[in-house]
């Protein structure tokens, strides 16, 4: 987790032998300092520090995990209570909220510009644009027409339900329309906090690395379906397509994928069309 939400003291393995130390200011690490005449061997350079092996999956320097458990629970309850409220109002008006995240530089505001141009005489659509700072990504949003508001989080590295509550009340979501919800750039934080939305889209690029789904795996679980963004460069690249999916489906066997491009429309269609098919779930008909 992070420091928004609280974290606590993992496990410490070195090697994959765990090792018990106290985490305390107070007390230095002691490093190993290595001679010129030292004799390495390969063996000795395979191993892994897992800071998230413990029962709350993370570390923070002088909290023991029983207190990262209960701190997490405790957010998370209240988020889900803010996230019921959000989902309560959003499926009594028939508006199809859609939560995308992805880590920063995926294209993630570029296919929503492109998405919202596609669909905008056919659907309403309105924006929750967030970032830590600044208000340019939903600027890019407003220049489409589509209604856009800006969620600055700080130190915060994603929304949350309050947050996306309180935007929510500052603008006139009309009935079945479409909400398009843009997460900070973060495949970690985001997949823990629910804000309401009918589905979370996890956007992947083919510039990132096949193995994206393994290191935030999440992530990938979390979400309903991924877009394989930008395979307009995959001439370019040597990024594997199938490797990428196997990894994400072994996450997440029921994770929907759809390989897409905005720059030259390549799966567009299909997304547009999921899109459209959700919305029509979600609309109120009329008595």
């Amino acid at each position: 987790m992070c420091t928004t939400c609280g974290c606590g003291t993992g496990q410490l393995y070195v090697g994959g032998k765990k090792i018990q130390r106290e985490m305390s200011p107070d007390k230095p690490l002691h490093y190993r300092s290595h001679s010129s005449n030292e004799t390495h061997h390969p063996m000795q350079e395979q191993k892994t520090i897992d800071f998230g092996a413990g029962i709350a999956g993370t570390h923070a320097p002088g909290m023991s995990q029983a207190r990262m458990v209960k701190i997490e629970q405790d957010i998370l309850s209240k988020n889900n209570q803010y996230a019921n409220k959000n989902r309560e109002y959003l499926s009594k008006h028939g508006i199809f909220a859609l939560n995308l995240v992805s880590s920063p530089g995926s294209g993630k505001t570029t296919l929503l510009v492109n998405t919202i141009n596609a669909l905008r005489n056919r659907l309403t659509i309105t924006v929750i644009e967030g970032d830590q700072q600044t208000d340019h990504d939903a600027a890019r949003i407003r220049e489409t027409g589509a209604t856009a508001i800006q969620i600055n989080t700080g130190k915060g590295c994603h929304l949350d339900a309050h947050m996306v509550g309180r935007a929510i009340q500052q603008i006139d979501l009309q009935t079945n329309s479409l909400l398009m919800i843009e997460n900070v750039g973060n495949l970690v934080c985001p997949a823990n906090f629910d804000l309401g939305e009918a589905h979370k889209v996890v956007i992947l690029s083919v510039t990132e690395g096949e193995d994206k789904p393994l290191k935030y795996p999440d992530m990938f679980r979390a979400a309903d379906l991924m877009l394989l963004n930008k395979c307009d460069l995959l001439p370019h690249l040597t990024f594997d397509v199938d490797l990428a999916i196997k990894y994400a489906h072994q996450v997440n066997p029921n994770l929907t994928v759809i390989q897409i491009s905005a720059t030259d429309n390549t799966g567009m269609p299909a997304w547009l069309k999921w899109i459209e098919t959700g919305h029509v779930l979600k609309t109120i008909k009329p008595v």
